[in-house]
C-alpha cells in the first residue's frame, strides 16, 4: 500500500470545495468535469489527501443517502503543528474547537458543511487536557 485517501459524498461540490480549499487551505490535484460542473475531486494538503463526489439525486450514477452524509465519520490529520492550523483556518472565518491536549497531541476539531468531523492533531509535552487558552493567556 501507498496511501489511503477518505472517500467524501458531499451534498454539494461548491460549498465543499470552497470551505477545504479556501477555508483549510487544501489545494486541487485532480479532478473530473462533466458538462461544465465538478463531479468529483482529489483534494490535497500537505501529505494528507481527500476526495470529493456529489452524485447525482436520480438517473446513472445516482445516490440517494439517508441522513446527514457525514454522520459518524471522523478523519484524524496528524501534522507538524496542530495550533498552526487552528489559527490559519480561525483567520479565514473556520470554526474550529479550542485547541486541547489529549494523547499526548495538541487537538482542534471542526465539522465541514455535510457534518465531517476533522481533528487536526500535532505531538506535544504540554501537560494532557491543557486548554490553548491557558498558555495563551
Amino acid at each position: 500500500m501507498k496511501q489511503v485517501v477518505p472517500f467524501l459524498h458531499v451534498s454539494s461540490m461548491e460549498r465543499s470545495v470552497h470551505y477545504y480549499v479556501d477555508g483549510l487551505g487544501f489545494a486541487m490535484k485532480h479532478k473530473w468535469v462533466v458538462e461544465g460542473k465538478l463531479r468529483w475531486c482529489w483534494l490535497a494538503l500537505g501529505g494528507a489527501a481527500v476526495m470529493l463526489q456529489e452524485f447525482p439525486k436520480e438517473g446513472h450514477d445516482s445516490r440517494v443517502l439517508n441522513g446527514k452524509v457525514g454522520e459518524g465519520v471522523s478523519l484524524c490529520f496528524e501534522c507538524e503543528d496542530a495550533l498552526a492550523i487552528y489559527d490559519a483556518v480561525k483567520s479565514r472565518g473556520i470554526e474550529a474547537g479550542e485547541p486541547q491536549v489529549g494523547n499526548s497531541m495538541w487537538v482542534t476539531g471542526l465539522s465541514d458543511p455535510d457534518g465531517y468531523r476533522l481533528f487536526f492533531e500535532s505531538v506535544t509535552d504540554t501537560p494532557e487536557e491543557t486548554k490553548l487558552s491557558e498558555v495563551r493567556s
